[in-house]
């Protein structure tokens, strides 16, 4: 009788921790948004987050130029800002078994191809980003995660500090404040982010603020901090990161410091050196952005009651031209897109450094990726 008590806590021990090694040891279903010439899917592979390994990556859409994707909060459904015969919208997927992809719908912008995408909290509609067409497109979203048709905002302006780039708004990326009730938007062109009023009812935004960046800048992508309390702005232009205080009750952001990216004499190495895409560690204690052209990521330790950057490590992708990034989900691992080099290499990241190391092998070739997103 007691050899079976004894048998019996044994197992009541340790079963959650063979359930905890099971779940972890599970492969996680990793999808790659492609542009630029060659790009006519959507790839899929699988990244084991024990060793930090991808499987060979394979085709799971057929599509012109799906650059950046997004999910459903659901899980349920896939998009992509996409083309189908030259004209630039929404298409819609349901991830199925082993990572392939069935086809939804397509919807148009009625504004050109999208350069960012982003579904709202409740999954009620999603949010596109128009650089070309300078506009925002929201799209509502039914029950089975269908977009319908789109509503599309025109931003208006520019700040003309740089030639060429800065004449005309450029939207770039699109999001939500934590709580969801606002939505942001950087545009390279007007040098600041344009921020909407979310009616999660309706639903719909209206224009409330404006957060003016660097003059000549040019924002491309942002995030939250952990806490919400900041914004870290990444400026595509002068390759650097401004930090905003957040204010969540009036829906406002305050300018607060910038922090470059890169030296001087690395910025003027390469005449097409560019920021990329930004990431912040679920800890909060860390910042990443890619440094186009110079081919690095710049890590950041960030102060959390300033919001306060300083680069602690610029380290080489192992590629060419990193146009995105992203953390594996237990933050164990960096992924770097080389978008001229058609390459997705790893990089272990310390969770207590936050520096990160590359992993010789662990590379794998996807032709022209430009987005990386892990299914949930």
């Amino acid at each position: 009788m007691r050899k079976l008590v004894v048998m019996k806590l044994f197992l009541y021990l340790i079963t959650p921790a063979l359930l905890l090694v099971s779940v972890r040891a599970q492969p996680i279903d990793v999808y790659f948004g492609t542009g630029g010439k060659g790009a006519d899917g959507i790839f899929h592979a699988t990244f084991h987050p024990e060793t930090g390994k991808l499987s060979s990556a394979t085709r799971a859409a057929e599509i012109t130029s799906p650059g950046f994707l997004a999910m459903h909060p659901k899980g349920e459904t896939l998009y992509a800002v996409a083309s189908v015969e030259k004209e630039g919208g929404v298409a819609a997927y349901r991830p199925g078994d082993d990572g392939a992809l069935e086809f939804m719908s397509f919807v148009p912008t009625g504004d050109g191809g999208g350069a960012h995408i982003a579904v709202h909290p409740t999954g009620k509609f999603l949010l596109t980003a128009q650089y070309g067409g300078g506009s925002v497109a929201l799209f509502p979203l039914d029950e089975e995660g269908n977009p319908g048709e789109p509503g599309v905002i025109e931003h208006e302006g520019g700040s003309g500090v740089v030639e060429k780039r800065q004449d005309s708004p450029h939207p770039h990326w699109c999001g939500f404040s934590p709580d969801g009730k606002y939505a942001l938007v950087p545009d390279l062109g007007m040098d600041g982010i344009v921020i909407y009023k979310v009616d999660e009812e309706k639903p719909s935004i209206t224009a409330h603020g404006f957060a003016a960046s660097v003059p000549g800048g040019g924002p491309r992508h942002m995030r939250f901090s952990t806490d919400g309390k900041f914004i870290y702005l990444l400026n595509e232009l002068s390759l650097s990161v401004t930090t905003f205080a957040w204010d969540a009750e009036k829906g406002s952001a305050e300018k607060l410091s910038t922090t470059p990216a890169l030296s001087e004499e690395a910025k003027a190495g390469e005449n097409f050196n560019s920021a990329a895409e930004i990431l912040v560690h679920p800890s909060g204690e860390f910042v990443y952005s890619s440094n186009r052209g110079h081919d690095t990521v710049s890590v950041y330790a960030a102060e959390k009651a300033t919001g306060e950057l300083s680069v602690i490590q610029v380290q080489p992708i192992r590629g060419a031209f990193p146009r995105n990034i992203n953390l594996s989900p237990d933050a164990n691992w960096l992924l770097a897109a080389g978008a001229d080099s058609n390459t997705i290499a790893v990089h272990a990241l310390d969770a207590e450094t936050g520096k990160l190391t590359y992993q010789r092998g662990h590379v794998i070739n996807v032709p022209s990726p430009i987005c990386i997103l892990f299914a949930p």
